[in-house]
């Protein structure tokens, strides 16, 4: 039996037939659809594509918030052999038309909150595309009327789409049948793209099989009951989300509530608590933004009530992490308070627990490190978060906690089908405790870049995945991620950026900073570590270290005003440290082909890196920078 979704879709449909799959939040309540009835609906939509001539190997962009209607959307393109391109709710406009037109795609579904983007970036799509509107609204006729589309040819809504598929003729009916029938293990059926500078990010190719391996892998190590449920909170457009949630619901007979977000991208954050009180999930899919949100509120809620009750959570909080540990060495016998915390555990803990609805156990952090602080945190209360990781080339889970195996600040056990090797800096394979480069094989490694040999036979050699990330496995085989070797910014819920156009466009519109590293490892602003060229800081005759800082300011911010040079704001330096040694071979912070060691430069001067988190190393004039600045001057 071939190993593909499909397969994995037929077998959940024999097995859990009308148990609810999916479901939309709308003003009656819940709109629920079966398994059958999602597969059902896919059919008559891939009935109606292949009607209109798509056929296998298209690709078919998804641009929309997370909803039944993008499931069923994706699932009928995977069923006649077609390839889906799930792009980011929170894709800049400009950021969009790459995407489509590298992967080629021949048709883009999307709905009202991201109708305003699509037609923005329209005139930038290579072809002429079919656009698929879900929603059965007035704007509609702004479309047509306005935008000039043709409803029926270039223009239709999802509801046409399976209207047509209703009456779909034999011909139509016995060609989807077979490129279901021909559906190969092999078969590219997503192309998720990398987070990265402006025009290139990579176009991750994952196959059925890819998708098979990570789900059975992944639920091996979670031990997930059937029949449960859980609120879709995470972007489904990101791979994680497709295999912990879409997919791996076939296996187990999940149902899916998706966050209501009629009212727009903004409120998506704003409805969760309500959603949950109504869903009642089994777990969640998190990242730390989320819950770290949650964590703050609960603890400022409590400490507002003052007198005995927040002295009460002090303590039984204080206690409740000693008597935890890490989650793994057996509990403390004897500690200090514990009558505090067994009181919290009656008087406060379900109180907030109940935040997370009747039936909750617990959370799966992904896509982002997972502070240990917000892991003790939870466990204490008792609704705990389960660090896992990986990274979309292996679809994506590498290793992941879970309920009865655990270990704070962990990112958990390998799942059981991945191969893992530590490998060090000399190219040996490291021992228990020897930090290198995570290395991973399996049937869960994607297939490649698409259109990028290159950048795949970098990353993929000899079916090893190389991930870029730095780590070790411990003595008691957990993973220990420690950061990262490869250039790539990280935003606090996750996302991810390549920093290297940003500081080759500072450094070349403008003649004072030398050199310069960008930094972000899952914080809300990126800042940066620079070097300053000495001839530059002569001719400018200043006159006091803080009178060099600010040169160096206006000068970092200047290079933003060229027009050419448009980048998220997010990533843009928020502040700055000096270096007074430049980056060289000799400090071993530049290699041989005079590329920055970032993981190097990281180590050497993390205390620079942290200081610049804190309240004082948010502005540019301060002690360190000061002393750096005296020290140039000389």
């Amino acid at each position: 039996m071939k190993k593909t979704v499909l397969r994995m879709m037929n077998e959940a449909v024999e097995k859990y037939g009308d148990y609810p799959y999916l479901a939309n939040k709308t003003d009656e309540g819940w709109d629920k659809i079966g398994f059958a009835g999602t597969r059902d609906r896919a059919v008559k939509i891939a009935r109606a594509l292949v009607n209109r001539g798509y056929e296998k190997g298209d690709a078919f962009s998804i641009i929309s918030e997370g909803r039944s209607e993008w499931v069923i959307s994706e699932l009928s393109v995977i069923m006649l052999g077609g390839v889906s391109v799930p792009l980011s709710l929170k894709l800049l406009t400009e950021e969009i038309p790459f995407r489509v037109n590298h992967s080629e795609s021949k048709v883009i579904f999307f709905s009202h909150i991201t109708l305003s983007k699509v037609l923005e970036a329209r005139e930038s799509f290579d072809g002429e595309l079919l656009f698929v509107y879900y929603d059965d609204d007035d704007k509609i006729s702004r479309l047509e009327e306005v935008e000039g589309l043709e409803r029926g040819k270039n223009l239709v809504t999802y509801r046409d789409l399976l209207e047509e598929g209703s009456h779909a003729d034999e011909e139509t009916i016995r060609t989807l049948e077979k490129l279901m029938d021909d559906a190969a293990e092999d078969d590219v059926i997503t192309i998720c793209y990398t987070s990265g500078t402006t025009g290139n990010p990579k176009g991750i190719m994952l196959t059925h099989l890819n998708y098979w391996a990570n789900c059975q892998g992944g639920l091996d190590v979670a031990r997930l009951p059937e029949r449960i449920s859980t609120l879709v909170i995470l972007p489904i457009d990101h791979s994680f989300a497709h295999t912990v949630a879409l997919y791996a619901a076939y296996l187990i007979g999940l149902t899916l509530y998706f966050v209501d977000a009629r009212g727009g991208a903004s409120s998506i954050l704003r409805n969760i608590p309500a959603n949950l009180q109504e869903t009642d999930p089994y777990f969640i899919l998190t990242v730390p933004a989320i819950t770290g949100n949650f964590m703050k509120k609960m603890k400022s809620g409590v400490m507002a009530k003052g007198g005995f009750i927040a002295s009460l959570f002090e303590k039984g909080l204080k206690a409740g992490i000693e008597y935890h540990g890490n989650g793994f060495e057996p509990k403390k016998r004897h500690v200090k308070g514990m009558w505090a915390y067994r009181l919290s555990n009656i008087l406060i803990y379900p109180k907030l627990r109940a935040v997370f609805g009747k039936n909750f156990h617990f959370s799966i952090g992904g896509g982002a490190l997972l502070d240990v602080n917000q892991q003790e945190f939870f466990n204490a209360i008792g609704a705990p978060v389960y660090q896992g990781y990986g990274l979309s080339e292996a679809t994506p889970i590498i290793s992941t906690n879970a309920a009865y195996r655990h270990k704070f600040g962990s990112s958990g056990n390998v799942l059981p089908n991945i191969e893992l090797k530590i490998i060090k800096g000399d190219g040996q394979e490291a021992s228990v405790g020897e930090k290198g480069e995570i290395v991973i094989r399996g049937e869960n490694v994607m297939k490649g870049y698409l259109k990028n040999e290159e950048a795949t036979r970098e990353t993929v050699r000899n079916g090893w995945l190389y991930t870029g990330d730095l780590g070790y496995m411990d003595e008691d085989d957990f993973l220990q991620v420690t950061g990262r070797a490869k250039a790539l910014l990280i935003s606090r819920d996750g996302e991810k950026y390549s920093p290297e156009e940003i500081e080759e466009t500072i450094i070349s519109t403008q003649d004072l900073v030398a050199q310069v590293m960008l930094y972000c490892d899952h914080s809300n602003y990126t800042t940066c570590l620079l070097t300053v060229d000495p001839m530059t800081v002569r001719s400018l005759k200043v006159s006091s270290p803080e009178e060099l800082l600010e040169k160096i300011w206006e000068k970092l911010n200047a290079w933003q005003a060229d027009g050419s040079s448009r980048f998220p704001s997010l990533w843009t330096p928020s502040t700055f440290q000096l270096i007074t040694e430049p980056f060289s071979e000799q400090n071993k912070m530049i290699n041989s082909t005079m590329k920055m060691v970032r993981y190097k430069i990281t180590e050497t001067y993390q205390d620079r890196i942290d200081f610049m988190y804190s309240d004082l190393g948010k502005v540019h004039i301060n002690e360190p920078n000061i002393n750096a600045a005296r020290e140039i001057l000389k």
